[in-house]
């Protein structure tokens, strides 16, 4: 657009239409000079609430459906200037402690001078009827934090940062947060949540650090390092973090080795043979192998009962005591858990795994043995617990992790247990499960149980993989499907898929197919069979029974588009009820969450990635939200902290492990065609305890049975364990 037709308007935000949270394009309605009609805004305004003043840079447009509209290349806030748009700024709950009552108080009081009392003479608001010292004091320090953080805003837009992202750098670095950005912008990327290399890297280009400066170099390969161990790899070959680095940073490759051999220098990474670590996970790696090792060699035992014990004995006193009898691979599994200080439990769905658990614990209890039982989610732990009949906590509540990430039980402060059983092993990623073994006493045992076949864990590493690969850590598989298992469709269709094999769908009543080719077709089917179809037939209740889980975050039949169209039919607006609009996401009483981050600051003990739970309660006058979570804790959050939620009445099915829900419905499309893996679907199936059903394209469905995952990651664990003295390297 040529910019002699670029003009400047300003207007109050009324609505936000349509939000996209990946792009920031947004449709907006907003109240232009004295028309009584509201006029439609278009384009970049990521960021802005209902009730601010806005000058928004742009130009007019004329659209073929919706008429004369105002197209926004940029926009900043401005304080309003009439007595009805003060009333709307403060009672939209822009500032924290006044809602749409006490803004008319206020204004009705002090008129037009309103803005200029808060920010001059606040001491004055208890003029007003109902505002004490108290809420006064409040919506003082309010105003101040709004105003330090509208002028970080302003330098921050300048540079293209969104205003989300504005508020963390102020939070996280307050009054020096313009000093951080001009100066050291890819430190950003190192402190705050949210930003990347790439953010962080537009706002160095924008203050003027030289494109091919060694500082933006070392932090490239950091970023592509990073990148890696989000992609589950401990470390990546010094060749292809070079080659990734380059592409990444579009520099000549010369300038990449010296810059590495810096960065080695200064510890920012580790260099081992031809592996590049960043530094926690080499460290991880290395104490989790020897860890392992000092485990298996202990010489002390804490379950001493059952280096003698009469098996004969022991296993009729547990037929009797659970009136069922183990087969020869259950039996071997007992014996291993029982007598080895470390050992692995894997096999598939209706293989027994869960009442193998079962009777090890209760054979254990027999003696007396303190018994700690764990997961990596809540759902999972209180499975465990309900297998059992003994308590069972998450690892992250089992170690009390402090703000920062360290535990409070580890080596020097173990746990006090003599048999730890970890269920959902396979979730355990590499820095995790560290943490776990730190706190293991010597001489308890140790017994991992998990499904191999299952996606690897979210973190970087392939823990369980690696175990079983290393000769020195005892294990059993278990392969024998239960006939009463066998029955099952979702079971039976799962082994199917892990052998390669199509699903059996006639005469299933536990598994379906609802055909389907087009991918917006498939979103819209798969709404109408979780919210109607499903809950109909089967007397399910679609928020809490349901799970719809998707093979991908991104495109029309993933987990985002989704999140919005089922949250249309079960949680929709309604006249009078709060709600609260973050990025592209709208927040009402009532919504199915999930938090996407570690916030090691919240609740009893922290609350984790991946814990769900429903919004109980939202206040626009206070600007909190409160959640219940699937453990039963009530999680409170301001506003601008909302970027730590998600929906989740769909949810990806790498964010699925762990849980297990009674109804799952999969939409399967070929614009997935990427994720369409073997064990992805594997996965899927084997979340549900009772029903299945795929909704999609019959391709897709082959083409996620056909396809085998895509390879292993880069880790070292295996090799580490063989290298330990006194075993063979293998």
């Amino acid at each position: 657009m040529p910019p002699d037709k670029t003009q400047t308007i300003e207007a109050v935000l009324e609505r936000l239409t349509y939000v996209n949270e990946e792009t920031g394009y947004t449709v907006a309605r907003v109240a232009y000079q004295s028309s009584s009609d509201l006029l439609t805004v278009v384009g970049a305004l990521l960021g802005a609430q209902p009730g601010e003043s806005l000058r928004l840079s742009g130009w007019w447009s004329s659209h073929p459906q919706y008429g004369r509209q105002f197209e926004v290349l940029s926009y900043s806030t401005v304080l309003p200037a009439t007595v009805q748009g003060i009333r709307r700024y403060l009672g939209s709950g822009l500032v924290k402690g006044i809602g749409p009552v006490f803004a008319e108080r206020i204004v009705d009081h002090f008129g037009l001078d309103t803005l200029e009392i808060i920010e001059t003479a606040p001491q004055r608001l208890i003029e007003v009827a109902g505002l004490g010292p108290k809420r006064t004091k409040k919506i003082t320090a309010a105003w101040a934090e709004q105003k330090a953080i509208k002028e970080v805003m302003i330098f921050l837009q300048g540079v293209g940062v969104s205003t989300s992202i504005a508020v963390r750098i102020y939070k996280k670095y307050g009054d020096a947060s313009i000093s951080v950005v001009k100066n050291s912008p890819y430190k950003l990327a190192a402190d705050v949540w949210g930003i990347g290399f790439k953010t962080a890297d537009t706002i160095a280009q924008a203050v003027g650090i030289p494109h091919d400066s060694p500082e933006r170099v070392k932090a490239g390969l950091q970023y592509t390092l990073s990148q890696a161990t989000d992609n589950g790899h401990c470390f990546l070959p010094a060749n292809e973090l070079m080659a990734d680095a380059a592409k990444i940073l579009e520099v000549p490759g010369t300038l990449i080795p010296p810059c590495l051999d810096e960065l080695v220098e200064e510890e920012g990474v580790v260099r081992e043979d031809d592996a590049i670590y960043l530094v926690p996970f080499h460290r991880a790696e290395q104490s989790l192998a020897s860890l392992l090792v000092r485990l298996l060699g202990e010489k002390s035992d804490k379950l001493p009962h059952f280096g003698d014990v009469d098996w004969t004995k022991a296993l009729a006193w547990l037929h009797k005591r659970t009136g069922s009898t183990l087969a020869k691979e259950q039996e071997q599994a007992v014996r291993l858990a029982l007598t080895s200080k470390v050992a692995v439990l894997t096999g598939g769905p209706g293989c027994g795994k869960s009442f193998t658990v079962r009777s090890i614990v209760e054979l254990a209890a027999a003696k007396k043995a303190k018994i700690q039982l764990v997961a990596p989610t809540g759902r999972a732990a209180k499975r465990l617990a309900e297998l059992t009949g003994h308590p069972a906590a998450t690892v992250h509540r089992l170690l009390k992790l402090q703000p920062g990430g360290d535990a409070q039980y580890d080596r020097d402060n173990p746990l006090d247990a003599d048999l730890i059983v970890v269920d959902e092993a396979s979730m355990l990623d590499l820095i995790l499960a560290n943490k776990l073994v730190k706190a293991v006493p010597p001489g308890a045992h140790l017994l991992l149980v998990g499904d191999v076949d299952q996606l690897p864990s979210v973190g970087a590493g392939e823990v369980l993989r690696d175990l079983l690969a290393a000769d020195v850590i005892p294990r059993v598989r278990l392969t024998q499907i239960f006939r009463q298992a066998a029955q099952s469709g979702v079971v039976a269709n799962a082994h199917r898929v892990n052998q390669g094999r199509s699903v059996l769908l006639e005469g299933m009543t536990d598994f379906f197919l609802f055909p389907c080719d087009d991918t917006e077709a498939t979103a819209a089917l798969t709404v109408d069979v979780a919210c109607n179809r499903v809950p109909r037939k089967f007397g399910l209740d679609p928020r809490r029974d349901i799970q719809v889980l998707a093979p991908m975050h991104r495109g029309p039949a993933g987990a985002g588009a989704l999140n919005t169209l089922l949250q249309q039919q079960l949680t929709p607006a309604r006249e009078g009820l709060p709600e609260r609009r973050m990025g592209g996401r709208v927040f009402r009483i009532g919504d199915k969450v999930t938090q996407i981050r570690n916030n090691y600051d919240k609740g009893v003990a922290g609350v984790f990635n991946g814990t769900v739970g429903v919004v109980t309660a939202l206040s626009t006058d206070e600007q909190t939200l409160a959640v219940r979570t699937d453990e039963d804790e009530v999680i409170d959050y301001d506003f601008d902290e909302l970027d730590e939620l998600a929906h989740a009445y769909a949810i990806t099915i790498h964010r699925s492990q762990g849980s297990e829900y009674p109804a799952v419905i999969i939409p399967l499309t070929t614009s997935a065609w990427m994720m369409l893996q073997r064990n992805l679907l594997y996965t899927a199936i084997t979340r549900a305890k009772k029903l299945v059903v795929l909704v999609g394209s019959r391709r897709a469905l082959a083409a996620a049975v056909r396809t085998v995952g895509a390879g292993r990651r880069y880790t070292a664990l295996t090799r580490r364990l063989g290298a330990q003295p006194g075993h063979r390297a293998f």
